[in-house]
């Protein structure tokens, strides 16, 4: 229909791309014009995924930048990190609009990206400049303006998610925030790895990647910029053996021990008083993976421990929603000054 937005997905064949290509299917003012690939060019979208074959049954070509903007106005890139950064300049230059789901332009500061994802030295600065940092909830004015959206990590998305009304008000002593995560095996993507296969991963918990994952100064950048100090925090993810989904759960020190849970939970709807997707549970709730899978929902749900003088904010997402595909659909919706609940699910499947 040309009445539709034309859109290409490049990096079709992954978790991430799927997720897109089955979202933007249902999405009523958007076309998908362009599936791209590297591994998986010449293949069709039915030979990788055959229970959407009758829906879409494109072929996956070649990742050329003026073949895709030939066809297509917005383009996302679902891409290992690395490999947006390859094809971004030149979409933007032939007038695409484009919203990265890797790392690539998730930060300003080029050199934090070199040190933490060692991708070599990178020349497009100033294209990392225009970038906007694809949290709605945060920073939906300026997404509003953008042509290159930097969509956030899944990890990312439910820490912050769960700490911005924290940090908004100065509630609590930034220096002792610890991020304790949990993250189902899709996480890790679809390309083979031992560690994510069924007999390693299964009637398994372990951490990872502890005081070294590269969400840590991802979230740390956003956390000072809303905070206006500088924030060092602990992050601690781990693997846990289900599909999908992200369970965050926050400590941190409150600066006035007199808060009360009651306090905090106005606090967080006041914050959240306007967002579609953030639920602020009521007390004594506390949120379960379950309940946003296959949905752009984000559950919140908090405690304050007046022992410890902590407070104890527990966040869930869909890993591959809200914490990738779902989020950035988000993202294109207020790009286009459309509704941003269109195309994303709103209910998830239960049990």
């Amino acid at each position: 229909m040309t009445d539709r937005l034309p859109v290409g997905i490049i990096g079709a064949s992954g978790y991430g791309g799927v997720q897109l290509v089955r979202l933007l299917l249902e999405h009523p003012l958007v076309e998908i014009t362009y599936l791209g690939g590297s591994g998986s060019a010449g293949q069709t979208f039915a030979d990788l995924y055959p229970h959407l074959g009758h829906c879409i049954n494109m072929e996956i070509e070649d990742c050329t930048p003026a073949e895709i903007a030939a066809r297509a106005k917005v383009v996302f890139l679902s891409l290992p990190n690395g490999l947006a950064s390859k094809l971004t300049p030149e979409l933007l230059a032939y007038g695409c609009k484009v919203l990265d789901l890797s790392a690539d332009y998730r930060f300003k500061d080029l050199s934090v990206y070199e040190a933490w994802y060692q991708g070599g030295t990178r020349t497009d600065q100033d294209v990392a400049h225009k970038a906007v940092y694809g949290l709605p909830e945060l920073y939906s004015d300026r997404i509003a303006e953008a042509d290159l959206v930097a969509c956030p990590g899944c990890y990312p998305t439910a820490s912050l998610l769960a700490l911005l009304p924290l940090l908004k008000q100065g509630l609590v002593d930034h220096t002792t925030i610890v991020i304790d995560a949990k993250s189902g095996t899709s996480g890790g993507g679809r390309q083979a790895k031992t560690n994510l296969l069924l007999a390693e991963a299964s009637n398994s918990l372990g951490a990872y990647a502890i005081a070294s994952h590269r969400h840590t100064p991802e979230i740390e950048q956003i956390a000072s910029a809303v905070s206006g100090h500088e924030v060092l925090l602990q992050f601690t993810p781990h693997l846990i053996p289900m599909v999908r989904g992200i369970l965050a759960t926050v400590y941190a020190k409150l600066r006035d021990p007199g808060f009360t849970k009651d306090d905090l939970l106005t606090i967080y709807k006041s914050v959240y008083r306007s967002s579609k997707w953030v639920r602020v549970l009521p007390s004594g709730v506390y949120p379960q993976t379950k309940w946003a899978v296959g949905t752009n929902m984000c559950f919140i749900g908090l405690e304050v421990d007046p022992r410890t003088g902590r407070i104890i904010v527990v966040s869930a997402i869909d890993n591959l929603m809200k914490g990738q595909a779902s989020q950035a659909v988000q993202c294109l919706n207020i790009m286009m000054g459309w509704d941003e609940s269109l195309g994303i699910p709103k209910l998830p499947f239960y049990p």
